[in-house]
């Protein structure tokens, strides 16, 4: 009656689209020449809840692939699925001698495009800072979680996921050696309405390992091969040219320059587009769509359409006829949430 109440800490953080610039925050062109990403994030999630305990015992749940593993804090933790980015976060942070029971779940399955994999770091960060009352600001969050990804466990991948899932909202991210700088874009309410009628985000149908992909970027890169160098500065160029389109209310523009992006971006892997993917882009231009892209690495996941609002539907439409699935979303102005539940 009187026993003092065990506390559950939640966590929450977006999953994003990228429009432009994905390419350019992979090392070492990130390092060489700097890179620049535009993204939003959207209402699409990751999940997790903490139940901290009294015994020396783990217990992990990824609801998503049905799976529960325990293990004792002294024994060897296991190799699984998500579980092991959990065991990751815990190797790098001072973590009491003291059990607890983490349940995960995600709104996307990794290799989807939409940065499930870095948010779903992001998150579980989230949740260890508010169990703990770690004193690290969301921008040493996501370098964090960045060295954790990158180097701890080796993951090929850039560096826009983390800062879109711990910042949140529409921003232009800068990527140098000397640090990363995230710009918020004020953009008014007609013109995010706008962008969101004109949008269409459409699963493929499968997922792809974005490892193989982003492996094959980054030799090209090291190899100097001058298509490589040509494609990723003029994905640069592109994304000014998108944020600047966007605060001037330029939307058809904007769709103009994401068909032109989209063409950059297949320059720098064959395996960023695929028979199906060009099948359903053609299917969409063929419709009236003005311009779109595939998400993430490539290879599968999800396809960002633009279209016109009135063809909008048509568009749609044509897209599942063809295979593929249409599926809702909205933009959110918000990033990493975490909160603490009695």
């Amino acid at each position: 009656m009187g026993g003092e109440k065990t506390v559950i800490v939640r966590s929450r953080a977006p999953l994003r689209i990228s429009f432009a610039g994905g390419g350019t925050d992979i090392e070492p062109y990130l390092s060489e020449r700097g890179g620049m990403v535009l993204s939003t994030t959207i209402n699409h999630y990751v999940y997790g809840s903490l139940l901290p305990d009294n015994y020396q015992e783990i217990r992990l749940q990824s609801l998503d692939y049905d799976t529960i593993v325990k293990y004792r804090r002294h024994d060897s933790p296991p190799h699984q699925g998500p579980l092991v980015l959990v065991q990751a976060v815990v190797n790098r942070l001072n973590i009491p001698p003291q059990g607890f029971s983490l349940l995960l779940r995600s709104d996307a399955p990794p290799g989807s495009g939409l940065g499930s994999s870095s948010a779903m770091v992001v998150m579980i960060l989230g949740l260890f800072r508010q169990w703990l009352g770690l004193l690290l600001s969301d921008q040493a969050l996501a370098d964090l979680a960045y060295e954790i990804e990158r180097h701890d466990m080796k993951i090929v991948g850039g560096k826009q996921d983390q800062f879109a899932a711990a910042f949140g909202g529409f921003n232009l991210i800068d990527f140098g050696s000397e640090g990363t700088y995230v710009t918020p874009l004020r953009l008014g309410p007609a013109t995010l309405n706008e962008l969101e009628l004109n949008l269409l985000l459409c699963y493929t149908g499968s997922t792809h390992p974005e490892g193989a992909i982003l492996s094959d970027q980054v030799s090209a890169y090291n190899r100097h091969e001058e298509v490589s160098y040509a494609a990723l500065d003029q994905l640069k160029e592109i994304t000014l040219a998108m944020k600047k389109a966007l605060l001037a209310g330029r939307i058809v523009e904007f769709g103009q320059l994401l068909h032109e992006a989209w063409q950059n971006k297949r320059r720098l892997s064959k395996g960023i587009t695929t028979e199906r993917i060009d099948r359903l882009y053609n299917v969409a231009r063929g419709k009236g769509a003005l311009g779109g892209k595939i998400l993430g690495a490539g290879g599968g996941g999800y396809l960002l359409i633009f279209t016109a609002f009135d063809r909008r539907h048509r568009v749609a439409a044509a897209l599942e006829e063809a295979g593929g699935r249409i599926v809702p979303f909205n933009f959110v102005n918000h990033g990493l949430q975490t909160w603490r539940v009695l």
